[in-house]
């Protein structure tokens, strides 16, 4: 894929992660995604059902070992191909201590093994 005049800078790199996570919306629905990338700041989820750009939710990620319940807000969202996957990218909101340190705990092990960050 040929990239654009102006190359793409991220203030913080995004990290190939997979992990299992359950959403669940202001209205109580709850919903399966799978964690495909980390960073400090976001990150990227797959569901099975669309969930709309800007819907405000609470997203608790599992790696199988670590567990770490945040809030967030959708800022984008696309199928996946036609595969009845939809892709969203989750801003993270305002985190505490515990929930910064489980996220910096998984990215500094992901930063550990190259190629993963992109």
């Amino acid at each position: 894929m040929a990239e654009g005049p102006y190359p793409t800078r991220r203030a913080n790199p995004r990290f190939s992660f997979f992990a299992d996570a359950e959403v669940t919306l202001r209205d109580g629905t709850g919903l399966r995604a799978q964690l495909a990338e980390l960073s400090s700041r976001g990150c990227y989820i797959d569901t099975l059902e669309p969930i709309p750009v800007r819907t405000k939710l609470r997203l608790r990620i599992c790696d199988g070992m670590s567990t770490c319940e945040l809030h967030g807000k959708v800022l984008y969202m696309h199928s996946g191909g036609g595969c009845g996957i939809f892709v969203m990218g989750v801003l993270f909101e305002e985190m505490d201590a515990e929930q910064h340190s489980a996220i910096d705990a998984w990215l500094r092990g992901l930063a550990g093994h190259p190629g993963r960050a992109s």
